[in-house]
């Protein structure tokens, strides 16, 4: 793969004589007590401002200062004039924009396309600090303050809407995020590598016109640079004959398949730009979307991703590769940046949940390669795992100890996306390179993937041995296919990193959702949750595992959702909270529900046809059979259960999922359920019960 330059490598701006700010400033009056005259960089977000690594304009914040720059906040502006985002003067570089550590629209609405009621982001949790769509309102904005100033996107919300995409909320095509804004650059996935060398070309004295080539970013283009071989993305993924998932078993497995775009030399052409279907098209054909978002999905791998083009009207959204992953030096120096740990004075008592959440936790990775189609860490962090070195994972859990006033000794999390991928990677840097799967561990796990859980074992042993720390909790999501491949791990987990409970995402228990998932069969989930128990029982603990599942995923029936109600009763369990599937942009999963096609396989115009559960009653019984035991979902249950034939399960036995009775104010009035007058539809006949 591409070596990158170390990011702090770069000659300090002659800014860096001020020195370090105990927090970066959101007044002119913190300004001028630094001794500042001006912001080289203000960064806008739509968060409370804390100063922290796990808030991303912390991060990018210290990390430009490290680099000598005068970076300044301002958090949560007011967006009904610009006047609030003149707040700390002309910046002399950029405006850094994003939306927060949230997509703003999943941020305020949920999966119903209800308001919120609260944002864990804003002080005391109040909503409606943030405007919906905030990158395109705080760069409107920031236009108007200061006309000629370079705005540059990043976050998640520019990330994942870099390209046109299904808008879940407006339930429409949109448009590049780039387009829209009028910014002069996107920054997509982790934005260290970009804004570092943004910020040090801008300040040789280079226009933000003449940024065109930086790997993770996105611009328009007039033309088609000379030199650029153009490729129409019906020949690296024509639409046609749907094909079968691949072998990974294979001897020659995907990783190894010659790539579509060989030679126009005989050899791998590095300045080809893959054409997807226009703005126009996807907007007006589900078949070409869903092929285009496949074909995006292929070009992820920073060893061999190549540029992708799309038209906007006339208008050209060039998408540069991804960046090359950080370094485990550079992820080191990243998170041991000086920090305070806390949200900026001027909030005083107020609490900011997201900060109570993780102030005592770790990130000891970024990445995965689960490739799970409803989720977008992949499509912002990547595939390829990036670990920090234990020396510096163990030297913040010290900083935490020995400068956070309300630590008990416990820390609240070691993990990050995923909790056990910590320093997994392939076995061949050659193969990895060449690699277009979309998921390294579905169907099976990869012949070619290192599974070893020795150096995360030896991590956690080392964390919870250091003097003054009481527990080490796991609180990240575990890939439970990878950690049966393990039994220490297991057995380590369960002896001293669970806090009685350990939630996991088995997500389904049918085939048909789960593979459009690409997760595994809940056999694996048998598996771990047998190695769980064994062990929780050798260490004399009463411990509990607490599964999390989807409602109304793409692919899912009515049946496979009264199956997966069966399962949680026969196993005892009773969710409190259950999440409906929400079609995030970007997601390989909102393309299925946006077009009713498959992208794990080649899009064909006549069949591949997958099932949607779109209707919002049929989305309110989804969930209402995760949470079969609720009296308020019985009345839904029982009309579900009659028209599908299966009245043999309401009744009041222990073989029934729901009973006769309705108590008072749950759903109805007092009284037995009759089903006499009730219509069922069998063997093509009808009758009365």
């Amino acid at each position: 793969m591409q070596k990158a330059q170390d990011i702090f490598s770069h000659k300090p701006y002659w800014a860096k004589r001020f020195g370090v700010s105990p927090h970066l400033p959101m007044t002119r009056g913190e300004m001028e007590e630094l001794g500042w005259d001006s912001c080289d960089i203000v960064l806008i977000t739509g968060d409370a401002y804390v100063d922290h690594p796990s808030f991303g304009m912390a991060l990018i914040g210290r990390l430009l200062e490290a680099q000598g720059f005068r970076v300044g906040i301002i958090s949560q502006p007011k967006w009904s004039d610009a006047e609030d985002f003149r707040r700390l003067g002309k910046p002399n570089l950029f405006f850094g924009v994003t939306g927060g550590n949230m997509d703003s629209m999943v941020n305020r609405y949920t999966s119903d396309r209800r308001i919120r009621s609260n944002d864990a982001y804003t002080p005391d949790g109040l909503p409606d600090r943030r405007p919906d769509r905030s990158v395109l309102v705080y760069s409107q904005r920031c236009r108007e303050a200061c006309p000629d100033v370079p705005i540059i996107l990043g976050g998640i919300e520019a990330s994942l809407r870099r390209i046109a995409h299904y808008d879940y909320w407006s339930d429409k095509v949109r448009r590049s995020v780039l387009i829209d804004s009028k910014a002069d650059l996107l920054v997509f996935g982790n934005g260290e590598r970009q804004v570092v060398e943004i910020a040090q070309r801008l300040a040789r004295g280079e226009s933000v016109d003449s940024l065109k080539g930086i790997r993770g970013t996105a611009h328009l283009v007039k033309a088609i640079p000379e030199g650029w071989q153009v490729v129409d993305s019906s020949t690296v993924d024509r639409p046609g004959k749907v094909s079968p998932h691949p072998d990974p078993y294979s001897e020659k497995p995907p990783c190894n398949e010659q790539d579509p775009v060989e030679s126009f030399a005989g050899k791998k052409s590095e300045r080809a730009v893959i054409r997807l279907p226009s703005f126009e098209e996807v907007s007006a054909d589900a078949v070409l979307y869903a092929h285009a978002s496949r074909v995006l999905h292929q070009e992820t791998n920073p060893g061999n991703a190549r540029a992708l083009i799309q038209n906007h009207g006339g208008r050209e959204v060039w998408l540069n590769p991804p960046p090359i992953p950080l370094t485990t030096e550079e992820m080191d120096r990243v998170y041991d940046l000086p920090y305070s740990r806390h949200p900026h004075p001027s909030y005083g008592e107020a609490k900011i949940p997201a900060f109570e959440m993780i102030r005592h936790s770790v990130t000891i990775m970024r990445g995965c390669f689960g490739g799970c189609t409803f989720c977008s860490i992949t499509e912002h962090e990547g595939r390829i795992i990036q670990s920090r070195s234990e020396q510096s994972i163990l030297k913040e859990i010290e900083t935490i100890r020995d400068t956070s006033p309300a630590f008990t000794g416990v820390i609240s999390d070691l993990g990050g996306p995923t909790a056990n991928m910590y320093r997994l990677s392939c076995k061949s840097p050659e193969i990895e390179e060449k690699c277009r799967r979309l998921s390294c561990v579905f169907p099976g796990i990869c012949k070619n993937l290192g599974t070893d859980h020795g150096p995360l074992i030896s991590l956690y042993r080392k964390a919870r041995n250091l003097p003054g720390i009481k527990k080490v909790l796991v609180a990240s999501g575990l890939r439970y296919d990878l950690a049966v491949l393990s039994p220490e791990y297991v057995r380590e987990l369960a002896a001293h990193h669970v806090g009685g409970y350990l939630k996991i995402a088995p997500e389904h228990t049918e085939e048909g959702p789960l593979s459009l998932m690409m997760k595994p069969g809940i056999g694996t989930y048998d598996k771990f949750k047998a190695l769980f128990d064994k062990y929780s029982k050798e260490a004399k603990k009463e411990q509990y595992l607490i599964p999390y599942f989807i409602a109304a995923h793409p692919g899912t029936t009515d049946e496979d959702m009264l199956n997966l109600s069966l399962w949680l009763k026969r196993n005892g369990f009773r969710a409190d909270q259950v999440q409906a599937f929400l079609p995030s942009p970007m997601a390989l999963a909102t393309a299925m529900y946006h077009t009713g096609k498959n992208p794990l396989h080649r899009i064909s115009r006549r069949g591949g046809e997958i099932y949607v559960p779109r209707a919002t009653l049929q989305r309110r019984l989804h969930k209402a059979f995760l949470r079969y035991h609720d009296p308020e979902n019985w009345p839904l249950l029982r009309e579900a259960l009659m028209k599908m034939g299966r009245a043999d399960l309401i009744g009041n036995g222990k073989h029934h999922l729901v009973p006769r009775y309705q108590p008072a104010g749950k759903g109805g009035v007092a009284k037995p359920f009759r089903t006499q007058h009730v219509r069922i539809e069998k063997g093509g006949k009808s009758w009365k019960k």
